[in-house]
């Protein structure tokens, strides 16, 4: 069961470790885009399905993207500030400078931290997000931001995308620009954890390097 401010790890089963799912490949660095929360919020935890003083849950489906995060040595790193934001169900982010006539979810948190356990495991219960035009003929398939800072390792910003979006995937200019190994590591196959269970569960592992 989730909990606000208390997304279980346990709940979701074992994280296969990050030299299984990728061999310890340092995780691509992709642009950090233009709507990085420039506002403080109250509630930025890991539970981005709710708002804190509000009843309502927020519109989409709900997943649940969660992961190890080691260092090239391939040992868990404990301590390491994991952050995510992005869209809404319509493809609309919080942010003043998002040109998306779309509506805003006020249900939704839009952004949240995270700090990995002495696994360094993380985890975020959030909802898929919209895809929404980038440019006249170039529509972003939905994707999730994520940054990873720890002191004596260089930060990463990357972004995670979801598997069954074949089409809006290979068509995207972002992602595109990876190598093929790197685009298969970013690109996540959320699947049904358990028989009964309305969300899904992606797992994405981050490789950090040492200063």
């Amino acid at each position: 069961i989730f909990k606000k401010g208390l997304v279980g790890i346990s709940t979701l089963g074992a994280v296969s470790s990050a030299s299984a799912n990728n061999s310890c490949r340092l995780t691509a660095a992709q642009p950090e885009g233009p709507f990085y929360p420039i506002k403080d919020q109250l509630d930025k935890n890991r539970d981005l399905t709710s708002v804190r003083g509000r009843s309502k849950k927020a519109i989409g489906e709900v997943v649940i993207l969660k992961g190890i995060v080691t260092g090239e040595n391939c040992k868990p790193i404990k301590g390491a500030l994991v952050e995510i934001w992005q869209a809404c169900e319509t493809g609309k982010y919080n942010h003043p400078g998002d040109p998306n006539q779309a509506e805003l979810d006020p249900n939704f948190q839009y952004w949240g931290q995270a700090m990995t356990n002495e696994r360094g495991e993380y985890s975020f219960k959030t909802i898929k997000p919209g895809a929404y035009q980038a440019n006249g003929t170039w529509r972003r398939p939905p994707h999730i931001h994520m940054k990873v800072q720890l002191r004596g390792f260089e930060e990463i910003i990357t972004q995670v995308y979801f598997s069954e979006e074949v089409v809006l995937n290979k068509r995207d200019l972002i992602l595109g620009r990876l190598k093929l190994d790197d685009r298969k590591n970013v690109i996540v196959n959320f699947k049904k954890f358990q028989e009964g269970k309305n969300h899904r569960v992606g797992e994405f592992n981050v490789i950090l390097k040492k200063f």
